[in-house]
């Protein structure tokens, strides 16, 4: 897609820092303008935006958002929406017109609880980790491309963050998502300490032992600097669970060709949820996502699959049955 490639054009790699088994590089292509919309931390602590359940039953892939600011609002893929029945996901990224209310698709991060916890949800700070990030993507694009909806596969979701909590230890009556980035605060604030937005940053690819994981690219660069640690935190998560693998080094050659891949994959298009249009890709070795708006690119994310697939797709030949009771469970909410 023209305007992609061109985006990724002009970016720039700058000089890499590493912590621990985390590799951050900058992407550099960025002006002092601001945004001309509210991140969703920013409106929910200004009091003109909220989110709820879409009704006193709610509804598990639907939330409600009421944008009341006469700016629109940015809602990141994968951030963490906290409270209510349940604690949720974005499915992907959204800017909500000013003035109006949408109903944004998500997918549940806490398994076992479906009572309410708060009125309203909060905005956590912290994404959907990388890898799960991965598979949620790759699933509501198929999603989009068979039934024009943008749902995960909730049993999947669920079954990887069990998974993963096993891996590392954290335990939670609710089998809630949060409790391994609360378990690990201290370790994953080291990694949020390590890493600082340069100037005219606008995005960051990072690496895990030497290998690409993702990356995540803006319009701007204040929008880059206030979602640099949710992104950090969900990196550093997956880092703390793959601990003790060999880091090679990584080149500044590799990363360009891996922009240079992004630019020229197949792309997608479909109305976004709120302003602009959705465009969605799946390559050999890619899974991603982005945002136009405005004629820009408000935000543009992509996966290298067989690093993250790794995790995500283990045990799921053996844990069929399990999942389709869980998609069951879920459906009838």
């Amino acid at each position: 897609m023209e305007i992609i490639k061109n985006k990724l054009e002009q970016i720039k790699i700058g000089q890499e820092t590493t912590f621990r088994n985390l590799t951050l590089f900058p992407l550099l292509n960025g002006g002092i303008e601001q945004p001309d919309y509210l991140t969703l931390d920013e409106a929910l602590a200004q009091g003109v935006a909220k989110i709820t359940e879409v009704s006193q039953g709610g509804s598990v892939p639907e939330l409600k958002l009421v944008n009341d600011s006469d700016r629109a609002v940015f809602l990141l893929d994968g951030e963490e929406l906290v409270g209510a029945k349940q604690n949720r996901i974005l499915n992907l990224s959204i800017l909500a017109p000013a003035k109006e209310t949408l109903l944004i698709p998500v997918s549940c991060v806490e398994q076992g609880r479906w009572s309410y916890a708060s009125a309203e949800f909060t905005s956590a700070a912290r994404t959907h980790y990388a890898g799960g990030r991965a598979m949620k993507m790759s699933q509501v694009t198929q999603s989009l491309e068979t039934t024009g909806t943008r749902h995960s596969n909730q049993g999947e979701v669920w079954q990887d963050i069990a998974e993963k909590s096993g891996r590392m230890r954290s335990a939670s009556p609710t089998h809630a998502m949060a409790a391994m980035y609360e378990q690990h605060s201290t370790n994953i604030e080291d990694y949020v300490k390590a890493f600082a937005a340069m100037a005219g940053q606008v995005g960051a690819l990072f690496a895990i032992n030497g290998k690409i994981i993702g990356f995540d690219l803006f319009d701007y660069t204040a929008t880059l600097e206030k979602l640099l640690p949710k992104l950090v935190r969900s990196y550093a998560l997956d880092a703390l669970d793959k601990q003790g693998d060999n880091s090679p080094s990584l080149s500044t050659e590799t990363v360009e060709e891996l922009l240079q891949t992004v630019s020229q994959v197949e792309a997608k298009t479909f109305p976004a949820t709120g302003i602009g249009d959705d465009v969605r890709f799946i390559g050999a070795k890619l899974t991603g996502g982005g945002l136009i708006a405005m004629e820009r690119v408000v935000h543009l994310s992509a996966f290298t699959v067989e690093d993250n697939g790794e995790n995500a797709n283990e045990s799921r030949g053996t844990n069929v049955s399990r999942a389709s009771i869980r998609r069951q469970h879920w459906q009838s909410r």
